[in-house]
Order: C-alpha cells, then sequence, then structure tokens
C-alpha cells in the first residue's frame, strides 16, 4: 500500500529543499520525524507537515497500520514558477529578482 502527500506551492527554491529531502529518503516514518524534527532549515518544516499529511492518508487507507513499517518510499522536488519582480538600482537601471517555487511529493509505502 502506497500514500501520497504532496505540498505546492512551496516558496522556496528547490535546490535547498532537495538538500533535507536527501537526508531522509528511505527512511522509516519515525526515524524520519525524529531527524526533521530536530533540523534547523526551513525546509525541514514543511517536508515534516507533508510527511505527517501522507501518513494521515495512509491510516484513512488502512486505519490498523503500524508506523514503524512504513518508510519513504519517494520523496521529490521538483521546480515550478518563478515570481518576478525588479529591484530599482542606480542610474535609473532595475535588477531582475526570482522569487522560486517548488513542488514536494512524499510518498510513505510498507512494501
Amino acid at each position: 500500500m502506497e500514500a501520497k502527500a504532496s505540498a505546492w506551492p512551496v516558496r522556496m527554491s528547490a535546490r535547498k529543499m532537495r538538500l533535507v529531502a536527501d537526508e531522509v529518503r528511505g527512511y522509516v516514518f519515525p526515524e524520519a520525524v525524529d531527524i526533521l524534527r530536530y533540523m534547523p532549515q526551513k525546509g525541514a518544516r514543511i517536508i515534516l507537515k507533508t510527511l505527517e499529511g501522507a501518513y494521515a492518508n495512509a491510516r484513512a487507507m488502512n486505519p490498523e497500520i503500524n508506523p514503524a513499517e512504513l518508510y519513504i518510499k519517494k520523496i521529490f522536488v521538483d521546480g515550478t514558477t518563478s515570481w518576478k519582480r525588479y529591484m530599482p538600482r542606480a542610474r535609473g537601471r532595475a535588477d531582475r529578482i526570482l522569487r522560486r517555487t517548488c513542488r514536494l511529493t512524499v510518498v510513505l509505502s510498507d512494501e
């Protein structure tokens, strides 16, 4: 059985989010929660919330499931649209600012 949860749009660059996602890929659910709870990165809070959402989806499909049997089968971060903004600069010029967003997908499995 697989349970899936996704978060979109996440107001963070995909590169920063992937650093955290790579740390917990393949871990069992309780251990991944412990790791994410004590990481200082902003991405850890977002991944933790999405991971708990995937666990809630697994519980909805099978209420008797043991959380120690679930592991992170897939976790991936895809870059999505960027907000384009302009910052005024000296001598009437402007610099382009890209505020990046990403999409997070977590898949839990017990197989």
